[in-house]
């Protein structure tokens, strides 16, 4: 086994043993192969270096206590990288080789999925880029994807508690832009505004809807939900926002396990008086709460700036126990590795 103290980890990059990898030319795919090597040699005129011609995913891989390893919800981010392979003029990865090529790097490095019981996972981070001799603004002539992975820590060190975030003046992403993809673009615009939160002692920022600066879309690099005081889920909806698969999931589970009445729709900052919890979801925290958001002068708490909400909670302990195997899961939300 590991050298590795897992109740230590943070979320940060370790190279382990295998990543697998793929190329595409002349209009087909490789059939793809482990290597050790961390490094990728790639023309200088690649399109992934000057137009920003790529897009990547994350998602887990979970030790249960019996020892077996479960992914969770890969069909979906195989999809989802395909949606942003399409925006960006990428040929798509076919699900099976995606899911073949995640399952590849799980049980070669099978040795760095965290126990069970520790709260670490293994991180998995496939990624779509384009490769090539080329210097014009077009599609590049090659592309490359490879997947690799890394133990992380659970991403709340002293167990889940509220934290504050504050409205940013800046737009994460532009009407009819890429806001719906994920690709390294709305991360890079993100940087600056998230550099400012972190300067004031926030967690990161709230990122309202570019047109009209009224909705809230995102929070930081997660989605936003809120549970409104007579028990609703609501999530926002835009084309611009990342459509997260810890959101959809929840969604399901506070409809189909909880009775909640669920909506995508509309969240007006001036109507923040409607939600007794709020949140923000995503793969590397699942749910972190939200405490307060500063607007201007203007800071508004939601449950508690110390405690977790109790639908919050119920939803988080739901999602985890079916991640790792404790809580029997929808159909198809669970493909086992091993």
């Amino acid at each position: 086994m590991v050298n590795i103290k897992w109740e230590e980890l943070g979320f940060d990059y370790m190279k382990t043993p295998y990543r697998y990898i793929s190329h595409w030319k002349n209009g087909e795919w490789d059939e793809g192969h482990l290597t050790e090597d961390n490094k990728i040699t790639i023309s200088e005129g690649s399109t992934c270096l000057h137009y920003g011609q790529e897009c990547f995913e994350g998602l887990k891989a979970y030790r249960r206590k019996d020892g077996k390893i479960n992914l969770f919800r890969p069909d979906e981010n195989s999809k989802r990288l395909n949606r942003s392979a399409e925006r960006m003029c990428m040929p798509e990865v076919p699900e099976e080789k995606f899911i073949d090529a995640v399952k590849q790097v799980v049980l070669a490095n099978e040795e760095y999925v965290p126990p069970y019981g520790t709260g670490a996972t293994l991180y998995i981070r496939p990624y779509l880029i384009g490769v090539g001799d080329n210097i014009g603004v077009v599609e590049a002539p090659e592309y490359l994807f490879s997947v690799f992975c890394m133990p992380v820590g659970p991403y709340f060190k002293g167990g889940m508690a509220p934290t504050n975030f504050i409205v940013s003046e800046y737009d994460r992403a532009a009407p009819q832009g890429t806001g719906a993809a994920k690709v390294g673009g709305n991360y890079a615009a993100s940087l600056l505004p998230g550099y400012q939160a972190h300067k004031r002692n926030y967690s990161d920022c709230i990122y309202l809807d570019p047109a009209t600066h009224t909705k809230i879309e995102e929070v930081g690099s997660a989605n936003f939900f809120g549970i409104t005081k007579d028990n609703k889920f609501i999530t926002p909806i835009s084309p611009s926002i990342l459509p997260s698969i810890t959101k959809y999931s929840l969604l399901h589970l506070a409809k189909e396990r909880f009775g909640m009445e669920t909506i995508e729709g509309d969240v007006y900052l001036n109507e923040l008086d409607q939600f007794a919890e709020a949140g923000a979801c995503g793969t590397a925290a699942v749910i972190s709460p939200i405490g307060g958001i500063q607007n201007g002068d203007d800071f508004h708490v939601f449950y508690s700036e110390t405690e977790v909400g109790p639908v919050t909670k119920k939803l988080y302990e739901e999602l985890v126990g079916i991640q790792f195997g404790d809580v029997e899961a929808p159909e198809g939300w669970i493909y086992e590795v091993n």
